[in-house]
């Protein structure tokens, strides 16, 4: 085996260090403050991400799961109702749909951005269907323009889970913004994370503002007069204070991350494997964010093990979409449901892409890529049968 300088898929620590300082400072700020849950960190935290993505209204919780929660249940979806959404996502995505009682009816993705396919959300929609949720994976905004139309045709909310897409736009229209409700995630792996769980909700509307508010705190207002059942999504202090020094850096660590892509481009071309390794796609009028670098290859497990032995960051978005998850069993759908996700289920693999990469880093990447595939000169090329 070729010996390979190993290349993490994330290194926080080359993001953490040059923050390092500040934040320490930030973090003793709140500890000597004593408030821990809430409180000017948050409301200010909110301030300044309700500005810099472009939204009216903005509401810090727990995590994006939570922000998940807190959207439907805002919107009074409950048992009977359904939300079509896509199969191939992070799970919370359909599972906040069932934690609020709620069917989720699951459709396939466009091949080409991963993203949900609007003729088979449109098609999916029943007198039941109270909320669309359409997914911006890996950084992509989805067919918005089309999705908003379809959406406002059966008279039904739109709810963005934007939990990798924050500062992603589409036709100039930020991730988050178009929706009833966008939904942000700050696990700490994502573009803008927190030392730990938060999360955001984002709205232009203020009534629906003031519900998710509300809803955050147990329904509660004031102290201990509950209007709704609500429950315990706040925000910690130290997750805002932190989120808050790192966020004026997201707009270059974006800008990073997209110059990453550009040299992988470069980087696969020259290489000669335009045709074998299917990149990422920005289509026209879109701004893509890369939280993930998602390319398609033959014989991708083979690819992983090869990368994982010589010490080659990668991972897998998402090997079982949620048709074929035991706990939606019960939904009914059989594999071969829906083939687009099935087979990005098996093809797609993710690759380094953080701010920090060298360019050193992502030739061994590329090289590493092409040698596995060199050696598999017979294998199909990838996106076959698409």
């Amino acid at each position: 085996m070729r010996a390979t300088t190993p290349v993490p898929l994330l290194d926080l620590s080359a993001q953490y260090a040059p923050l390092r300082a500040q934040i320490l400072a930030t973090i003793e700020r709140v500890c000597d403050s004593q408030r821990f849950i809430m409180g000017p960190e948050v409301t200010s935290l909110e301030s300044e991400l309700a500005t810099r993505i472009g939204v009216k209204h903005a509401v810090a919780v727990s995590s994006g799961t939570d922000a998940l929660l807190l959207a439907l249940m805002a919107l009074d979806i409950g048992p009977g109702d359904e939300v079509v959404t896509t199969t191939y996502s992070f799970f919370a995505t359909a599972g906040a749909i069932s934690r609020v009682g709620a069917t989720p009816v699951l459709v396939d993705i466009d091949p080409v951005t991963y993203n949900i396919d609007p003729e088979a959300m449109a098609a999916a929609i029943t007198p039941r269907t109270k909320a669309v949720l359409p997914v911006h994976l890996y950084g992509l905004c989805a067919d918005m323009d089309a999705i908003v139309a379809i959406a406002n045709r059966a008279g039904v909310p739109i709810i963005e889970d934007a939990a990798q897409a924050i500062g992603s736009t589409y036709k100039g229209s930020p991730a988050g913004g178009m929706g009833a409700f966008g939904c942000f995630s700050f696990f700490p792996s994502k573009n803008l994370g927190a030392f730990g769980d938060a999360g955001l909700v984002t709205t232009n509307d203020a009534a629906l503002a003031n519900k998710a508010q509300l809803l955050r705190m147990h329904g509660m207002e004031p102290k201990y007069i509950h209007h709704l059942i609500g429950g315990n999504f706040r925000c910690d202090a130290l997750q805002a204070a932190i989120l808050r020094v790192k966020a004026p850096h997201l707009a270059a660590w974006t800008e990073a991350r997209r110059l990453n892509a550009r040299r992988y481009a470069t980087l696969f071309r020259d290489a000669g494997l335009l045709e074998r390794v299917v990149l990422p796609v920005e289509p026209q009028g879109s701004y893509h964010i890369y939280n993930q670098y998602v390319v398609r290859v033959p014989r991708r497990d083979e690819l992983k093990a090869f990368l994982d032995a010589r010490g080659i960051g990668n991972e897998i978005y998402y090997p079982v979409p949620f048709h074929l998850q035991p706990c939606f069993a019960s939904l009914g759908y059989a594999r071969g449901a829906f083939p687009h996700a099935e087979r990005a289920a098996t093809q797609t693999i993710a690759l380094p892409i953080y701010a920090e990469l060298s360019f050193d880093q992502q030739r061994t990447v590329v090289g590493a890529i092409a040698e596995f595939l060199a050696a598999d000169g017979q294998a199909s090329p990838a996106g076959a049968g698409r």
